[in-house]
């Protein structure tokens, strides 16, 4: 076990305020662990370095800090590489070797920084589950290892050995759990790795279909499938996603990229059997992959180049600042995650309507994402609407509102007057002379730089 390319990561981040989306967070300041690949290069977890403003990394045997640049970057996946220039930093450096996706019960240690004291940290444990879990980072489910070693704050984004080979990098503990950590396996770090040095996406691709287990025959013989025949329902395709023009609802995905798919949904992969989505760990956006389905009772084969997850909102982003709008003293911003969690625990505080449009309405061509009346700034054009905020804005002069930027388009050609429908049946009208008065005052008095963020 090569402890002696395992680093501590000391990061400065800026995180955006998205209660009020035109300012940013107090900075914020916070360590990690990571592992040295080559004599100038560190892997960690995204976690680490997510909004960084400044990194630096120390060796194990050397006080010094040196300054790190970021490389690379999959929030999807929780993996970050950092590069250091300065030539005194790769002395004494042994790179770690990457090894091979670790079976069930292969003992591992946990190897980083974390908090409660200032040396390194080893703890050991078994592999004891392989399957897909949900990153608490990006909320994507992907291939993780579960292991029965401790993985503390400031632990995370360090190196899980086996033997001398790296076979992951720590990213999560799991809640109500005593020593109970969870990985990025090899899988995901090497598809990152290859991405990085070949110039590809490194986002991790997904089909953005949603789908339904087939276990109950009568469903099955309704769908008209064969009794040697399994598969999922496809029960919605996102718009502009991977699956769209090409799957449609009321398929049946029987393979995909020649890994039969069972009526659970799941698929056998490398001596594995997990959910399907397993299949696409070492794929790129823009791959083809084929498809073999069931439409109308006959199977046949399709290619569906791979995309971005396609989704109605936005899971947690980062190294991104907030898209918004101000107008007449409204705030307007896309439903996301990350204004949902401007409550504490938002799946029971935020607005029941906001939180069921996150988890189960579907990207479509009418409605790219939707819309929140995230704040109403209070000003004379403000007067009698100031109970509306947190509804969905609906529509603008009789036209359904697809999208924030579609939105914008809306509110600059409107006529004398403009008309804003929202989902609790509220109308919001404004003289658009006053508020073209209005609009610096507003601005003015609530110290915001500019109207519409950047990304607009």
């Amino acid at each position: 076990m090569n402890t002696a390319a395992v680093v501590r990561i000391y990061c400065t981040s800026l995180e955006p305020d998205y209660d009020a989306p035109w300012q940013a967070l107090t900075p914020n300041s916070g360590t990690g662990s990571g592992v040295a690949i080559a004599a100038n290069r560190v892997l960690t977890g995204a976690h680490v370095v997510a909004d960084a403003t400044f990194v630096q990394v120390q060796k194990v045997d050397d006080p010094t800090r040196y300054t790190a640049r970021l490389v690379a970057l999959c929030h999807d996946a929780d993996l970050a590489l950092l590069e250091i220039d300065e030539p005194a930093f790769a002395k004494g450096i042994e790179p770690a070797e990457l090894g091979e996706l670790p079976e069930l019960r292969d003992r591992v240690s946990v190897v980083g920084f974390p908090v409660g004291g200032h040396e390194v940290s080893v703890t050991e444990g078994v592999v004891s589950r392989i399957e897909l879990q949900r990153y608490s980072h990006s909320q994507r489910r992907l291939l993780a290892l579960t292991v029965d070693a401790a993985i503390n704050s400031g632990n995370s984004g360090g190196p899980v050995f086996a033997g001398d080979k790296v076979v992951g990098i720590a990213f999560q503990s799991l809640r109500d759990a005593e020593n109970i950590g969870e990985v990025v396996p090899s899988v995901l770090v090497a598809r990152f790795l290859r991405g990085v040095k070949e110039g590809r996406p490194l986002g991790v691709p997904s089909l953005s279909v949603r789908v339904q287990g087939l276990e109950n025959p009568v469903l099955r013989q309704r769908l008209g499938m064969r009794e040697d025949q399994t598969g999922v329902r496809v029960r919605g395709v996102e718009f502009g996603g991977a699956g769209d023009g090409v799957l449609e609802v009321g398929d049946v995905l029987l393979a995909l990229d020649g890994h039969d798919i069972a009526n659970n949904g799941t698929v056998r992969w490398r001596g594995l059997r997990t959910t399907y989505p397993v299949v696409l760990s070492e794929r790129f956006i823009g791959d083809p992959v084929p498809v073999r389905l069931l439409r109308d009772g006959v199977e046949r084969e399709v290619t569906v180049t791979l995309g971005d997850l396609s989704v109605l909102a936005e899971r947690s982003q980062y190294d991104v600042r907030p898209r918004y709008i101000v107008y007449g003293g409204l705030v307007f911003q896309p439903l996301s995650r990350d204004f949902l969690a401007t409550w504490k625990t938002w799946w029971e505080k935020a607005p029941s309507e906001l939180v069921n449009a996150y988890h189960n309405e579907l990207r479509r061509e009418g409605c790219h994402e939707r819309v929140v009346l995230s704040r109403i700034l209070a000003d004379e054009l403000t007067i009698g609407y100031t109970d509306r905020r947190n509804e969905f804005v609906e529509r603008v002069d009789g036209v359904a509102v697809q999208s924030l930027a579609h939105l914008g388009e809306l509110l600059d050609r409107a006529g004398d007057r403009v008309e804003l429908e929202t989902s609790w049946g509220a109308v919001l009208v404004f003289d658009t002379a006053a508020v073209r008065a209005g609009q610096s005052r507003i601005l003015a008095n609530y110290r915001i730089a500019a109207a519409r963020s950047q990304r607009l």
